[in-house]
This record gives structure tokens, sequence and C-alpha cells, in this order.
């Protein structure tokens, strides 16, 4: 059957884990037409797009072969491994980057989001040192003192990262930092390790009319820089949130281009730390799928296609869980479903990655109550009761 979309969308996502999925899912109900690419057949976001495309998107001959055929409305990336001077080349020519082709560049570089955040606009991070030379590596880390990060410039799910208590362990953090790295940068970063109270993620949407929206903040955990589970509203003192606004607002300002941020701060004290920023959905952000009036996806979409964004409120207390695969699995199981969908207000999202493998996000739970507290506990229980078995051969 032929189905008329001329008067839809065009949009093409680089990426097409389970972030990209929840967001093609949110486009098709607006009537857009979807590409999914990635490296791998059968990801996430390519079992619902309209057609797909398994390339190595850090080929920028290829990646620009694929988008110009399909030729969008709009190239969204949803990772950061792909090659970013295609996309120059593509924006230049008329191809629309979301948010753009800087802002995609500086945030896939920590050292770059760094230098923009401290250097450039004055605000608060980690001590950070640059190392490209591992003679360079003790004397720069005793120049931000132990214990400290080691992180790839470049690296996804906190593949890489390691804290090091002491100095005859910075070797090995070096080497598994250049393992998982991304990108054809050979350093790493070693960064001041902050004995926060909490971190959180405030998700803020830019406007085409260059408005900022901010979401309430999530609280999250993580775990060697992956994150673990996230609830919404956080209880956070009012001085604090207003400050992260405005250190949202100024770097966005700087940043620019239309679709939603999940911005990652510290709190040590009465003191605000910037981390981290994703030019996206945020994995945190899984939890606005139950708490948020209009999820993160449906906002990065609204951003992205110039449409009206009302006020966005809290629908009841939400948290997230996630579901982790404790083996190296190519065919398995979820079993416990029957016992965690007993769990009033509460769902599982399988993400449907094709190969499981141990630590791998394979899904996540989701549960509201009557507070934060209460649906954290939900989450946790419906999560704790999913295992992830191999199917005998």
């Amino acid at each position: 059957m032929n189905i008329d979309r001329s008067y839809s969308k065009k949009l093409l996502v680089l990426g097409s884990g389970e972030l990209g999925k929840e967001f093609v899912i949110e486009s098709q109900r607006l009537g857009c037409e979807i590409m999914a690419v990635d490296k791998y057949p059968n990801a996430p976001a390519m079992q619902v797009a309209d057609d797909f495309r398994v390339i190595d998107m850090n080929d920028g001959g290829l990646l620009k072969e694929i988008i110009n055929k399909f030729n969008p409305d709009y190239v969204i990336p949803e990772i950061e491994a792909l090659s970013i001077e295609a996309l120059k080349d593509l924006e230049n020519e008329g191809v629309k980057i979301v948010p753009n082709a800087r802002t995609v560049e500086i945030t896939m570089n920590r050292n770059k989001i760094r230098d923009l955040a401290s250097e450039s606009l004055g605000i608060r991070t980690a001590k950070y040192r640059y190392v490209y030379n591992i003679s360079d590596l003790t004397k720069k880390a005793s120049e931000i003192g132990f214990p400290l990060l080691v992180k790839p410039f470049m690296s996804s799910s906190g593949k890489g990262q390691n804290v090091v208590i002491k100095e005859e362990d910075l070797f090995i953090a070096w080497n598994d930092a250049l393992t998982n790295s991304r990108g054809n940068v050979s350093g790493v970063i070693l960064e001041e390790f902050i004995k926060f109270n909490y971190e959180f993620t405030l998700l803020s949407v830019r406007t085409k009319n260059k408005k900022n929206i901010f979401c309430l903040p999530i609280g999250h955990e993580q775990l060697n820089g992956d994150y673990q589970c996230s609830w919404q509203p956080l209880d956070i003192k009012h001085s604090l949130l207003e400050e992260s606004k405005q250190i949202t607002a100024k770097i966005l300002d700087n940043l620019d281009g239309a679709g939603i941020y999940g911005v990652e701060f510290f709190v040590k004290g009465d003191e605000i730390i910037f981390s981290e920023l994703s030019p996206r959905p945020h994995d945190t952000g899984m939890v606005t799928l139950f708490s948020q009036n209009i999820n993160e996806f449906e906002l990065h979409l609204r951003a992205i296609l110039d449409l009206p964004i009302p006020k966005i409120n809290i629908l009841r207390p939400s948290a997230t869980r996630v579901i982790l695969s404790n083996g190296d699995y190519s065919n398995f199981t979820f079993e416990g479903l029957d016992k965690s969908l007993k769990v009033e207000n509460s769902k599982i999202f399988i993400f449907g990655k094709p190969i499981a493998k141990k630590g791998r996000r394979m899904g996540v739970a989701i549960a509201s109550g009557e507070n934060s507290t209460i649906a954290r506990k939900k989450a946790d229980i419906c999560a704790a009761n999913i295992k992830i078995l191999p199917i005998e051969q």
C-alpha cells in the first residue's frame, strides 16, 4: 500500500538506541517520516522507523551519501560517534543539522565543552587538565590531586571513565580511557573528584525564537559515569535551582540551536558545579515519559519543528531504575515481568537491543508514587524483578 507522505516532515536520526527509539515514536505521532541510522542492524530505533540504514557514521563519505539520498528536512544526531566534518559540510550546503554542527562538535568532546564553560563563559567546573602524552600523566595528575577522574575526550555511557585513588593506578586508567575513546583524539582529561551532595539534570528547551524553557530538575545517580536511576521532582533549594538556570541559559545562548538539552550539575553544599551537557534527549530524562505532561522526546520534536510548547507541568512524582544485563548473550529472554507489573502505577520499557552485554542497559522500569521517594522504591522493585537469562541453543 502506497501512503502519501508529501505533507510530512522527513527526519533522519543518527544513532538508533533507546532514546532515538522514543524520539521516533513521538515523531511518528505527529506524522513525520523517519529514517534511523546506526552502525549495527536491528537497533532499537530501526525497529519503529519508516526506513533504516546500517553504516559507519564516522565515514564522512557514506554519511553524506545517505543524507543526500534521503533528503531530510532535519538531520538529528543522537550519539557522538559520527563524522563532524561531514555534518559541517552538509550544513554549509543548506542541510539543517539539529541543533547545529558547531554545537554537536563542542558537546561531543569533553575538552571543547570544558573550554567553553570554564574558559570562555567563566562557569565553575571541576578542576581539569588535558593529557596528550603519557609522559605528562603524573605531573598533570599532581596538579589536580588524588582522588581524581580519568576520562576519554569522547565516549558514551561512562565507558573509559575511572576514579584513580593513587598514582600507581594512573597508567591503567590511561589505557582504559584510550581503549574506550571515540574519535581520533589521542588524549585524556584528568578531572577533580568532586565530593558532591547530589547531582541532577536540568532539561532545557531552546526554541527557535531563542527562548529557554526549563523542566523541573531531575535527580539522578550514576555508577562509573553511567546513569542508574533518576527521579522527578527533586528537592532542591530555590537559589540553587535559579543559579543552575542562569548557567544553563548562558551556555545555550552561546550554543544556540533549537531542541532539548540535558545539562548536568553537581551540588556541593551551597555551590553549583557544571558537569556536562548533551544537545539531545537525556537518559535520565526517560522519567518524563511518566512525570510530565510533555515528555522530553516530544519537547525535542516540538522545538525542532517550531511547534507550540505550553507550560510544562509535573503530572505525578516518578522515578526510573535501569535494567542491566549480567552477562553476554546473543539469545536471551526477560523473566519476571509478571512480578514487576504487579507494582501499581509502573511500566517496563524493554529497549529491544539485539545483543546483551554485561552491564549493558537493556531496559528501564518507571514508576510513580505519592512522592519521589515512594516512586524510587517502586521503580527499584520493578527493575529488581526482571532477569535477563540466556536461551539454551
